[in-house]
């Protein structure tokens, strides 16, 4: 590991924004195909092309990475770090698969040692993908979410994290109750939002195991710490849609469980949200809140196909993720091109600016951390990733081919994997 004490040069292809591609295509992007980036104090200090930096920092130590590419780091907006070992278990539907393969496993983290081995592998598997910072739900026990922030800090990541809350339709060993709830989310708030990089996020894990009581006090936490998100999942497959109707049969739809209860805003994360209703589509709009596609989970518990080109230009705010582990892999690569794939089954091909977009800056935006993370420019704190875009020789001999950076990107996100990462940066440190 290198320290941050002097500034560091770092010479490559450079990637970055200055707006979202999905509003004006590519031209939203910035290649610098011999750039640079200097990091100083763990932020980034100026981006440019190469030969201006050098002169500009002839102290500089730097770091020559050819042809490789030099991006934002990879941010995962919504996992399960519980379900780190049972990734890639036998395919089930959700509600079959939260019984069969979730719910036992959680169980376990109420052994502390026992969340912090698995917190520790989770983080060393998302690294070595290329990702720099993630939206985790945790287990009911405290100590997940302990387990879980420890790991981050200690390899200087900022991550959003939250005790999942339920209170029924779980077994007994993973059901806490409406004020249980609230007081242990409320402490762990105290404790870790905040606290370096850490962030804490109020989670009801969704309608179906939450009474009323519980989502009432979720949202009673929320009004009282409104700079927190809240994060659950939203309308996911037809049958769990149909199964939360007839827990709430007053509601007039899935959204309504949240928003009668104070559990609607602008900092909302919503995962999934396939099968989403005109008026929940207006009300998500309307309040500013955040859809987070899941690509490899939807296909793999087959889900639906998310709708990216029509709520995009509806407004929607969306970021991408990984839905370890009933997604299929930690890499944001792979979420990338599975995000391209449905989009495809849909009638859109999204341009490779959007891809990548999604994986950075648009998770950033979801998370209301665009300020801080996601895209390479001055002040923005220096979590990066650099990508050999010659990982393998089939992504070689295609991107060889090129006639644009995008041409070169592309066989990458469609066919690369840990392989492509070159180089992990976490404010500034060398970590991977």
């Amino acid at each position: 590991m290198r320290g941050s004490a002097m500034v560091e040069l770092l010479i490559g292809q450079v990637l970055s924004y200055s707006a979202d591609p999905f509003a004006i295509g590519p031209a939203a992007a910035q290649h610098r195909s011999r750039g640079a980036v200097a990091i100083e104090g763990g932020r980034i200090a100026s981006v440019g092309e190469a030969a201006v930096l050098r002169a500009a920092y002839p102290q500089a130590r730097v770091t020559d990475y050819g042809r490789k590419l030099i991006s934002a780091g990879f941010i995962d907006a919504h996992v399960h770090y519980p379900q780190t070992a049972i990734i890639a278990s036998w395919g089930k539907r959700l509600i079959d698969w939260l019984n069969t393969y979730t719910f036992p496993e959680e169980m376990r983290f109420a052994d502390p040692d026992y969340a912090a081995a698995v917190a520790e592998r989770f983080f060393d598997l998302t690294l070595a993908n290329g990702t720099t910072s993630v939206c985790s739900y945790c287990t009911i026990h405290p100590a997940s979410v302990d387990a879980f922030f420890n790991a981050a800090a200690l390899r200087g990541q900022r991550v959003w994290g939250g005790k999942t809350c339920m209170d029924r339709n779980a077994p007994e060993g993973l059901r806490d109750t409406a004020q249980s709830g609230y007081d242990d989310s409320r402490a762990l708030l105290g404790k870790w939002h905040g606290a370096g990089r850490a962030n804490y996020v109020i989670t009801p894990r969704f309608s179906p195991t939450s009474t009323p009581e519980q989502l009432a006090a979720m949202g009673a936490l929320w009004a009282e710490n409104p700079n927190c998100l809240m994060q659950t999942h939203l309308s996911e497959q037809t049958d769990e849609i149909a199964w939360a109707k007839s827990l709430f049969p007053a509601a007039r739809d899935y959204l309504d469980t949240y928003e009668e209860h104070g559990l609607l805003g602008a900092g909302g994360l919503y995962g999934h949200s396939i099968w989403l209703e005109a008026r929940e589509k207006a009300r998500l709009v309307e309040v500013g809140a955040s859809l987070i596609h899941c690509p490899t989970s939807n296909s793999f518990i087959g889900s639906g196909l998310f709708d990216m080109a029509g709520l995009k230009s509806a407004g929607q705010i969306v970021g991408l993720a990984t839905d370890t582990g009933g997604g299929s892999s930690f890499s944001m690569l792979r979420t990338m091109a599975a995000a391209y794939e449905v989009a495809q089954l849909r009638g859109t091909a999204l341009h490779p600016s959007q891809l990548w977009w999604l994986a950075t800056s648009g998770s950033a935006q979801s998370l209301h951390a665009s300020d801080k993370i996601g895209n390479i420019a001055p002040g923005m704190e220096a979590d990066l990733v650099v990508i050999d875009l010659a990982s393998t020789p089939a992504i070689a001999q295609a991107s060889a081919r090129a006639s644009d950076i995008w041409e070169s990107i592309f066989p990458t996100i469609m066919m690369g994997d840990d392989r492509a990462t070159h180089a992990v940066w976490i404010a500034g440190i060398l970590v991977q």
